[in-house]
């Protein structure tokens, strides 16, 4: 592939952790018996059936697709009490999130993980979705989450998929998948809980779906609402503020679907997610689940898209167009009280104002007063995107011995981002208004993405098949950022509007061969090659030399086997894996240990092996289980110039554990001829990781391993028409921890984000 080219120019302007682990663990939906299924004779049958999935652009099982997939059913998200990606991280091999707390996020698949563009493509049906760059050009880090109620299903494919999927996805997709319209009868859901947090309050949510016909076999419209408040868990110490972080979430969606004739399909969607909370994270030296911030720190995301997918059935292929926009604004206030106090000595004076020299008294007095006119500040960043996303494809129906998809993909995306740095009042931490400035510094960034992609497969003989893909890949970025306002406390200098432009094209390949050695075991073996763009700095007083940064790139090499045993009450799948890792885009922080910024530095190897299993071994139990071990390690010296942060040969990649495994139970029994019973357990363990490269870098911090426990128990009506249904999340109230980090913002004070703790409910559900 092409390098980056760079012309510069002047110019324009948690619930952290609940556990999802049920039938996705091994492919299979869980077993839902209802009394009458119960009372019937079933000895011998096979148990269960395959979820179908679309990870290949056409229907099969997840036993049938020669690929690392699991999948999800929307009953098995619903009984766990799954309602966001960001309760997904244990329910699959090789999948976790380094969580910064709602709408702060990031999704890894197999330890692909690190600042910037996403690595994962996250997709909400056919709309590929995308975080905000901020000022330290990380949009992989605020991964937009919409509700997951009405879900039909989650797949989680690992290893790179841009020969299949518009949006390239270097390490992994996560596809969640929404029931659509029916168009032949009305049905609905509500659901609604009420529970109780340790260490908080009550909470309570309600969901509901309502879908109607508007013309019988046509026109149907699905439409789905939520409300949710969780009371809060984090005390603020200096403020005197109890359950400071109680999280508001609420919105909706409204699905279209037309069938205008027997092979057009056509969906319409809106959807509208809105967050608000306060105080993600607390403060490890102040105390379990304290916060010592001097300021309020809400954050407040909304979220709205739309889409619109057309699919065509002809007779040898299914043609579809889909098309999308999304707008997000998401703000987020983070304390620097402490910091800009720290500078409040004649030795900064020296070093800031008085060029090393000792300041004279007058110096010093104007000093101290510039200190303490900001000594209650935060960072105030305020982004807004807006993201238009286009995609064709033509796939083959999957009948013959050659099978095929062609496609092409465009994005554009634009995020404008006001940084300032803000005074607030002393005594209730609320950002005074009209803002009150100390400095500035305005972005304003465009990716433009284009490519053409395809694969081919071809069934050479009965059981054998081999597929090979490529993608062609253009972007251009283009970011112009200005600082209207400078601060000597931070290093900001008034710079007017500045240009950056790069670009870069080139390929990326896919091979892949598999053979069903009987029809109920399978091999494969695959090499895949994944892609990330780079782009341009925009951190304050950042040295020029250090704006750009290149892509990076991967290869994943592995080899998997997938097996049914039992007369298909078992399965058991697993693969080992290497991905060789060059160009890194990496975190590194400014001299003053204030501000990350990104960088290219080395290369790593990340090798793995993920494993699950399903097993059935009689009515009415459904037992699932995935472990996964990642080696994810440096392969020679990060070359950056700044040993405090860079990384040696043989250091572990920041937030990746190297063991994680997660487990399910399920029981369901007749109580009556009428009523049925079921109990659940989901449990998980996250091994240790730490937050940086050098172990020994005075703001690194170890993230300690923990394992979590959820339990769930009910009654269930006929055909499950309803339930009612006693819960526990963090059962064992673990302090588990993470994510962990610190900086000279953060005084080096460790600042951590954790599962809620134990919270104990009622939840009930009804279906018409």
């Amino acid at each position: 592939m092409s390098r980056l080219k760079i012309r510069p120019a002047s110019g324009r302007r948690t619930l952290a952790t609940i556990l999802a682990l049920g039938a996705g663990a091994a492919g299979m939906a869980p077993l839902q018996a209802t009394a009458q299924d119960a009372a019937q004779d079933v000895a011998g049958a096979p148990v269960g059936n395959e979820i179908v999935v679309t990870a290949l652009k056409r229907s099969t099982t997840i036993q049938e697709t020669p690929i690392s997939i699991s999948a999800i059913t929307g009953e098995s998200l619903s009984q766990s009490g799954v309602q966001s990606i960001a309760d997904l991280s244990a329910t699959t091999p090789g999948l976790n999130l380094v969580d910064g707390g709602p709408s702060q996020r990031r999704v890894v698949i197999r330890g692909i993980q690190g600042a910037g563009e996403p690595m994962i493509g996250t997709y909400y049906d056919e709309t590929p979705v995308t975080g905000m760059v901020g000022a330290s050009n990380d949009a992989g880090g605020s991964t937009p989450e919409l509700r997951l109620f009405d879900v039909d299903r989650v797949e989680v494919l690992r290893g790179p998929q841009g020969t299949l999927y518009g949006a390239g996805s270097m390490g992994g997709t996560l596809r969640i998948i929404y029931s659509k319209p029916d168009l032949t009868q009305v049905e609905g859901t509500v659901d609604a809980s009420l529970s109780n947090t340790d260490h908080g309050g009550w909470n309570y949510e309600g969901s509901a779906m309502l879908n109607v016909p508007l013309a019988t076999d046509k026109v149907g419209v699905r439409a789905v609402g939520f409300y949710r408040r969780q009371d809060g868990f984090i005390d603020n110490t200096a403020l005197g503020i109890d359950d400071i972080n109680v999280l508001k979430s609420y919105g909706g969606r409204l699905m279209l679907r037309m069938k205008p004739s027997e092979r057009w399909t056509f969906d319409v969607a809106a959807f509208l997610n809105r967050t608000r909370t306060d105080t993600p994270g607390w403060v490890l030296n102040a105390g379990k689940y304290n916060s010592d911030a001097y300021t309020r720190q809400p954050v407040r995301d909304d979220v709205e898209l739309y889409s619109i997918t057309s699919n065509y059935e002809f007779d040898f292929a299914t043609f579809t167009a889909t098309g999308s926009y999304m707008h997000r604004d998401l703000s987020s206030v983070g304390d620097v009280s402490r910091y800009i106090s720290g500078q409040r000595t004649p030795a900064r004076c020296a070093t800031l104002v008085g060029a090393g020299a000792a300041c004279s008294p007058s110096q010093l007095s104007g000093f101290y007063a510039l200190v303490d006119s900001q000594s209650t500040s935060a960072l105030y960043p305020q982004q807004e995107m807006d993201a238009w996303t286009a995609e064709l494809r033509l796939s083959s129906d999957g009948s013959g011995p050659l099978n095929w998809t062609l496609g092409g993909f465009y994005s554009d995306r634009n995020i404008v981002v006001q940084n300032p740095q803000v005074n607030a009042d002393p005594e209730t931490g609320e950002i005074i208004r009209p803002l009150q400035i100390a400095t500035v510094r305005n972005i304003d960034d465009t990716l433009t993405q284009l490519a053409g992609f395809g694969e081919l497969s071809w069934d050479v003989v009965d059981g054998l098949n081999l597929t090979a893909g490529a993608r062609y890949f253009h972007y251009e970025k283009d970011i112009v950022g200005e600082t209207t306002v400078p601060s000597i406390l931070v290093g900001a200098r008034v710079t007017p509007p500045t240009r950056v432009a790069s670009s870069e094209n080139g390929w990326v390949f896919r091979f892949n061969g598999s053979y069903k050695i009987t029809p109920d075991i399978m091999l494969y073996a695959e090499a895949a090659q994944g892609f990330r763009p780079g782009g341009a700095n925009q951190v304050l007083g950042l040295d020029a030399a250090l704006t750009a940064y290149d892509s990076d790139s991967l290869w994943n090499y592995e080899v998997g086997l997938k097996t049914s045993f039992l007369n298909r009450m078992a399965t058991f799948n697993i693969d080992v894996y290497r991905i060789d890792w060059s160009d890194m885009q990496i975190t590194l922080r400014t001299p003053n240990g204030a501000f990350s910024y990104l960088g290219n530095a080395g290369k790593a190897r990340v090798e793995g092996v993920e494993a699950e299993l399903g097993l059935r071994p009689l009515y009415g139990l459904s037992i699932q289980g995935n472990v996964t071990y990642i080696d994810a390690r440096l392969t020679e010296d990060q070359n950056t110039g700044v040993t405090a942060t860079s990384g040696l040969d043989g250091d572990r990649i920041p937030y990746v554990p190297k063991w994680m495994a997660g487990g399910s139970v399920q029981y369901d029994w007749p109580l009556s001829e009428t009523l049925g019973g079921m109990a659940r357990v989901d449990a998980s363990y996250v091994g240790g990781s730490w937050s940086d490269f050098r172990h020994t870098y005075v703001y690194a911090r170890e993230v300690d391993d923990y394992a979590l426990v959820n339990a769930r128990i009910g009654i269930e009506g006929p055909e499950k028409a309803w339930g009612a249904y006693l819960f526990a999340t963090n059962l064992l109230n673990a302090t588990a921890i993470t994510r962990a980090t610190s900086s000279a913002i953060a005084v080096g004070r460790t600042l951590v984000n954790s599962a809620t703790p134990r919270t104990v409910g009622v939840n009930v559900r009804y279906n018409f």
